[in-house]
């Protein structure tokens, strides 16, 4: 079994160290600045990171320098998942978009546990399966729901992973992931804060109305939140505050 400061920083770290040894996993801690890139397409990815109290915007990277966001990673799971499917690279581009801190573990770590049979295997192969669902839905929902859909399920995701119910984001950062026009995330914000489920300021967004707001949002959101529940154990699906580490006690930092 292996150890570090805070297992349940992140929650699938948490879940691969209650099923089983894993000796060669040595977990490092980093800290990342807000913008900053884990990885960019075709770049060869030297560790699988695992988020704390920070997010990770996963994103489709176009020609013409358009992006769009087609998945979320929190303290629930890790950025690196093509290195599980043996690939090491991939074509997207994994963003910070909150300042905090992680873990990582070298690529070559992860591959060579994964490649045991056994129940970490089974775990991490259960998780893939779940952000693939996350990946799948958000494509189903960006073609067939409305601007103000889209945002109740980007809102309510990133609650998921956040400490308080305020986000730090500009609404053309979020037209800009959702792939839509600033004047939709405008107009479908102002119908969110004028129905009491938001309160909309420069540069935040905070969300008054949780149950509300998954009223009101289709059924992306659900189906997503469903299959983490039901693949995952329960303290790496399950929502919590995150409970952080001590800064005392750590004995590798990385500022980035």
């Amino acid at each position: 079994m292996f150890s570090f400061t805070d297992p349940s920083s992140n929650l699938l770290l948490a879940a691969i160290a209650s099923v089983g040894s894993c000796s060669m996993i040595r977990p490092e801690r980093v800290q990342w600045r807000a913008g900053y890139s884990l990885y960019e397409p075709g770049a060869t990815q030297s560790h699988a990171h695992f988020p704390c109290d920070t997010l990770i915007s996963m994103q489709s990277n176009l020609d013409g320098g358009e992006s769009s966001e087609f998945a979320v990673v929190g303290n629930e799971g890790m950025v690196g998942v093509s290195l599980l499917l043996g690939g090491i690279s991939t074509w997207s581009s994994a963003v910070v978009q909150r300042a905090g801190h992680g873990y990582r573990i070298s690529a070559q770590a992860i591959k060579d546990e994964f490649e045991r049979p056994g129940p970490i295997q089974r775990l991490l192969l259960r998780y893939v399966q779940a952000f693939l669902t996350q990946v799948a839905q958000s494509a189903v929902c960006n073609r067939h729901h409305t601007t103000e859909q889209q945002l109740c399920r980007f809102l309510l995701r990133r609650l998921d992973r956040a400490p308080t119910n305020e986000l730090a984001m500009t609404q053309q950062l979020i037209a800009s992931l959702l792939g839509v026009r600033r004047e939709g995330v405008t107009k479908a914000s102002a119908m969110l804060q004028k129905a009491g489920l938001v309160r909309c300021g420069r540069g935040f967004i905070a969300v008054l109305e949780r149950e509300a707001l998954e009223r009101r949002s289709c059924e992306c959101y659900a189906v997503v939140k469903r299959e983490y529940n039901r693949l995952l154990p329960e303290p790496c699906a399950a929502s919590s505050r995150l409970q952080l580490p001590s800064h005392a006690a750590l004995e590798h930092t990385w500022c980035i």
